[in-house]
Protein backbone atom coordinates (compact mmCIF):
# COMPACT_ATOMS: atom_id res chain seq x y z
CA UNK A 1 0.00 0.00 0.00
CA UNK A 2 1.46 3.36 -0.84
CA UNK A 3 0.60 6.92 1.26
CA UNK A 4 1.19 9.90 0.16
CA UNK A 5 -0.49 13.40 0.20
CA UNK A 6 -2.92 14.76 -2.63
CA UNK A 7 -2.02 18.27 -4.75
CA UNK A 8 -4.83 19.37 -1.47
CA UNK A 9 -2.71 17.72 1.53
CA UNK A 10 -4.88 15.31 1.97
CA UNK A 11 -3.99 11.84 2.99
CA UNK A 12 -4.38 9.11 0.46
CA UNK A 13 -3.71 5.31 0.66
CA UNK A 14 -3.52 3.81 -2.58
CA UNK A 15 -3.94 -0.23 -3.07
CA UNK A 16 -3.34 -2.57 -6.02
CA UNK A 17 -5.55 -5.38 -3.94
CA UNK A 18 -9.39 -5.62 -3.86
CA UNK A 19 -11.54 -4.21 -1.16
CA UNK A 20 -8.47 -3.18 0.77
CA UNK A 21 -10.51 -0.19 2.09
CA UNK A 22 -13.89 -1.46 3.77
CA UNK A 23 -17.42 -0.13 2.98
CA UNK A 24 -18.94 1.59 0.16
CA UNK A 25 -16.63 2.43 -3.02
CA UNK A 26 -18.83 5.45 -4.23
CA UNK A 27 -16.55 6.90 -6.76
CA UNK A 28 -14.87 6.15 -10.19
CA UNK A 29 -11.51 6.98 -12.37
CA UNK A 30 -11.35 5.31 -15.46
CA UNK A 31 -7.79 5.31 -16.95
CA UNK A 32 -8.63 4.30 -20.64
CA UNK A 33 -7.35 3.74 -24.41
CA UNK A 34 -8.94 3.94 -27.64
CA UNK A 35 -6.75 2.95 -30.76
CA UNK A 36 -3.94 2.78 -28.50
CA UNK A 37 -3.93 6.01 -27.78
CA UNK A 38 -4.97 7.44 -24.16
CA UNK A 39 -8.73 8.95 -24.38
CA UNK A 40 -9.24 11.99 -21.71
CA UNK A 41 -11.61 14.46 -21.42
CA UNK A 42 -11.15 17.75 -20.99
CA UNK A 43 -13.37 19.44 -17.93
CA UNK A 44 -14.26 22.84 -18.27
CA UNK A 45 -12.49 24.11 -15.02
CA UNK A 46 -9.85 21.81 -14.40
CA UNK A 47 -8.10 20.92 -17.96
CA UNK A 48 -7.72 17.39 -19.41
CA UNK A 49 -8.42 14.46 -17.12
CA UNK A 50 -9.72 10.44 -17.31
CA UNK A 51 -13.19 10.38 -16.99
CA UNK A 52 -14.77 9.29 -13.54
CA UNK A 53 -17.55 10.51 -11.32
CA UNK A 54 -19.31 9.30 -8.55
CA UNK A 55 -21.84 6.12 -8.58
CA UNK A 56 -25.45 6.75 -9.31
CA UNK A 57 -27.83 4.80 -6.76
CA UNK A 58 -28.72 1.23 -7.30
CA UNK A 59 -25.90 0.89 -10.12
CA UNK A 60 -22.54 -1.01 -9.64
CA UNK A 61 -18.75 0.20 -10.09
CA UNK A 62 -18.51 -1.13 -13.41
CA UNK A 63 -21.83 0.35 -14.25
CA UNK A 64 -20.75 3.72 -13.44
CA UNK A 65 -17.45 3.43 -14.88
CA UNK A 66 -18.82 2.68 -18.25
CA UNK A 67 -21.29 5.66 -18.16
CA UNK A 68 -19.20 8.11 -17.00
CA UNK A 69 -16.55 7.33 -20.01
CA UNK A 70 -20.04 7.50 -22.68
CA UNK A 71 -21.65 10.88 -20.63
CA UNK A 72 -17.88 12.42 -20.84
CA UNK A 73 -16.27 11.35 -24.26
CA UNK A 74 -19.21 9.61 -25.89
CA UNK A 75 -17.27 6.39 -25.90
CA UNK A 76 -18.28 2.89 -25.64
CA UNK A 77 -16.19 0.44 -23.64
CA UNK A 78 -15.18 -2.61 -25.20
CA UNK A 79 -12.40 -4.02 -21.98
CA UNK A 80 -13.39 -2.99 -18.66
CA UNK A 81 -11.18 -4.36 -15.80
CA UNK A 82 -10.51 -3.48 -11.59
CA UNK A 83 -6.86 -2.04 -11.34
CA UNK A 84 -6.65 -0.14 -7.82
CA UNK A 85 -8.52 1.55 -5.36
CA UNK A 86 -7.66 4.28 -3.07
CA UNK A 87 -9.60 6.30 -0.07
CA UNK A 88 -8.87 9.82 0.42
CA UNK A 89 -9.23 11.59 3.91
CA UNK A 90 -11.02 14.54 2.75
CA UNK A 91 -11.80 17.25 5.14
CA UNK A 92 -15.67 16.60 4.57
CA UNK A 93 -15.24 13.05 5.09
CA UNK A 94 -12.98 10.26 3.44
CA UNK A 95 -14.22 8.26 -0.21
CA UNK A 96 -13.15 5.60 -1.48
CA UNK A 97 -12.48 5.44 -4.93
CA UNK A 98 -12.22 2.14 -7.69
CA UNK A 99 -9.23 2.91 -10.64
CA UNK A 100 -10.54 0.87 -13.41
CA UNK A 101 -8.24 0.49 -16.57
CA UNK A 102 -10.93 0.49 -19.96
CA UNK A 103 -10.60 -0.17 -23.34
CA UNK A 104 -12.56 2.25 -26.12
CA UNK A 105 -14.06 0.75 -29.04
CA UNK A 106 -15.57 3.65 -30.37
CA UNK A 107 -16.35 7.18 -29.67
CA UNK A 108 -19.31 8.75 -31.11
CA UNK A 109 -19.92 12.44 -30.95
CA UNK A 110 -22.46 14.11 -28.15
CA UNK A 111 -24.46 16.88 -28.25
CA UNK A 112 -23.40 17.46 -24.61
CA UNK A 113 -20.88 15.62 -22.36
CA UNK A 114 -22.52 16.83 -19.36
CA UNK A 115 -19.97 19.05 -17.15
CA UNK A 116 -16.77 18.47 -20.00
CA UNK A 117 -16.05 19.32 -22.87
CA UNK A 118 -15.37 15.98 -24.90
CA UNK A 119 -13.02 13.42 -25.62
CA UNK A 120 -9.24 14.51 -26.26
CA UNK A 121 -6.45 11.37 -27.38
CA UNK A 122 -3.00 11.71 -26.18
CA UNK A 123 -0.20 10.21 -27.92
CA UNK A 124 2.29 8.37 -26.07
CA UNK A 125 3.30 8.70 -22.50
CA UNK A 126 2.08 10.35 -19.86
CA UNK A 127 4.36 10.40 -17.60
CA UNK A 128 5.62 13.54 -17.93
CA UNK A 129 3.20 14.96 -20.16
CA UNK A 130 0.77 15.06 -17.28
CA UNK A 131 2.46 17.72 -15.30
CA UNK A 132 1.96 20.51 -18.60
CA UNK A 133 -0.83 23.09 -17.06
CA UNK A 134 -3.34 21.96 -19.45
CA UNK A 135 -3.42 19.08 -17.68
CA UNK A 136 -6.21 18.82 -14.50
CA UNK A 137 -4.50 19.01 -10.85
CA UNK A 138 -6.24 15.32 -10.64
CA UNK A 139 -3.59 14.19 -13.64
CA UNK A 140 -0.65 15.13 -11.46
CA UNK A 141 -1.49 13.20 -8.29
CA UNK A 142 0.46 10.15 -7.32
CA UNK A 143 -2.44 8.09 -7.93
CA UNK A 144 -1.86 8.46 -11.64
CA UNK A 145 1.65 7.93 -11.13
CA UNK A 146 1.20 5.09 -9.67
CA UNK A 147 -1.47 3.36 -11.82
CA UNK A 148 0.60 4.22 -15.26
CA UNK A 149 3.40 2.92 -13.88
CA UNK A 150 1.69 -0.34 -12.77
CA UNK A 151 -0.09 -0.36 -16.59
CA UNK A 152 3.75 -0.38 -18.00
CA UNK A 153 4.74 -2.92 -15.65
CA UNK A 154 1.73 -5.64 -16.51
CA UNK A 155 2.01 -4.50 -20.40
CA UNK A 156 6.14 -5.05 -19.93
CA UNK A 157 5.23 -8.48 -18.36
CA UNK A 158 2.48 -10.12 -21.37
Amino acid sequence: MRIFQDMNGNDVELSFCKNAFPGKHGHVLVICTYEGKWLLTRHRERGLEFPGGKMEQEETLEEAARREVFEETGAEVSRLEWLAEYRVAAPEGPFVKTVFLAEAERVERQQTYHETEGPELIEGSLTTKRFSEKFSFIMKDEVIGECLKRIEETKNNK
